[in-house]
């Protein structure tokens, strides 16, 4: 019986390698499928991919570049240094389009206006894709994600022509401008830990093709280009497939409001100190030795991780190494290291307000401002400590 079960799968598997390989038919045609935001952090962005269908063979699947798995070893550890493999995985229309019902995400349809030779061109590319050693990609939000996969799929399968042309414009908005609309006040904890780690290299200007990182950006582009110094649309419409039926979500408590009452606090506290002539060491033990751990962090993924958003972060101006030498040192702590840190984090209020050469959250100005007053209160008070 297990012999027989064995050749059943292994003819299932030459008979569909062999479907595979026949052309489609006239009537076979190429779409995008764009999918909404989800209520998880990581659908935020929403999900591109790209639909196949012949009717004459029977033939609707959907190839999705945007599949992980969770119990990939050390997943996390993976995903957070920019080593996590993502797949194209293939599945029924019907079946692809049943996830997104359950989660009560809109979906829209945009049918290619291709030619039969190029649709032929995608799907047998797809297919070779597709195969086991083939079908792994290293996953890069940014520059290699499903969407981008969707994008350069459908261009190179083209014939003398390209859909989605590279222009850059004056106005063109940077990578961390293009996600912070996906971030609103329901997710402003979420936008405050992007602003954390993503560095310089996301404050650049974008062209077009670096736009459609996010699935909304193929959306508007599909719908409002021209093929190719022609008139002709590179859709023949967008259709809605399902609509968004999810749950409005509560506003988060906003994290400026709450760093300025830590601030406030550790004001109060400063003033009566220096009243009192108390050195209230604790604090600074436990917002220098917060902002040393935060240093640290951003070090790894500056330069240990492999994500390019990651690097040349000016956030480790304030969040400084030098942090972790002063919480253990404390009253001990050398008084040309802290000027030098006194320094750095006057810089980076700078930075902060100016927004160059780096964006950095409104958020960490009352941290900065917290970390600039324990550090002049250490240099201007030098008694013994009562407290």
């Amino acid at each position: 019986m297990k012999k027989i079960v064995i050749l059943l799968l292994v003819a299932l598997g030459f008979s569909a390698t062999a479907q595979d390989r026949m052309p489609l038919s006239d009537n076979a045609f190429a779409s995008v499928i764009i999918c909404g935001p989800g209520d998880e952090f990581y659908t935020t962005f929403g999900h591109a991919a790209i639909r196949i269908c012949d009717p004459n063979r029977g033939f609707d699947s959907v190839y999705n570049y945007g599949t992980f798995d969770f119990d990939t070893k050390n997943f996390y550890l993976k995903f957070a240094m920019g080593r996590l493999d993502y797949c194209l995985s293939r599945s029924q229309t019907d079946n692809y389009l049943y996830i997104y019902q359950l989660e009560n995400r809109a979906v829209w349809e945009q049918r290619l206006e291709l030619t039969n030779q190029e649709v032929n061109n995608l799907y047998t590319a797809l297919n070779w894709n597709y195969q086991p050693e083939n079908r792994y990609y290293r996953y890069d939000f940014f520059r290699d994600n499903c969407a981008t996969r969707v994008r350069d799929m459908v261009n190179s399968t083209l014939a003398h022509r390209t859909l989605f042309v590279d222009r850059q414009f004056d106005s063109a908005l940077t990578y961390r401008q293009l996600i912070y609309p996906m971030m609103d006040q329901k997710l402003e904890w979420w936008r405050f830990g992007c602003d954390l780690l993503l560095g310089a290299k996301c404050d650049k200007p974008c062209s077009t093709y670096e736009y459609m990182f996010l699935p909304k950006e193929i959306l508007v582009q599909l719908d409002t280009t021209r093929v190719s110094n022609t008139q002709r649309p590179l859709t023949s419409g967008r259709r809605m497939i399902l609509a968004d039926h999810r749950a409005e979500m509560s506003n988060s408590f906003s994290p400026v409001v709450l760093f300025w009452i830590v601030f406030a606090i550790i004001l109060c506290a400063t003033v009566a100190g220096w009243q009192w002539k108390w050195r209230l060491q604790w604090i600074d033990a436990i917002l220098f030795g917060l902002a040393g751990l935060m240093a640290l962090f951003l070090m790894v993924m500056w330069f240990a991780s492999a994500h390019y958003c990651t690097k040349l972060n000016f956030n480790l101006l304030w969040a400084s190494p030098l942090f972790i030498y002063l919480a253990i040192a404390l009253s001990r702590s050398n008084r040309v290291v802290v000027i030098i840190q006194t320094i750095i984090t006057l810089l980076a209020i700078v930075v902060t307000l100016v927004g160059w050469p780096q964006h950095i959250n409104i958020a960490v100005l009352p941290i900065e401002l917290a970390l600039l007053l324990r550090l002049t209160y250490m240099l201007l008070n030098s008694a013994p400590s009562k407290r």
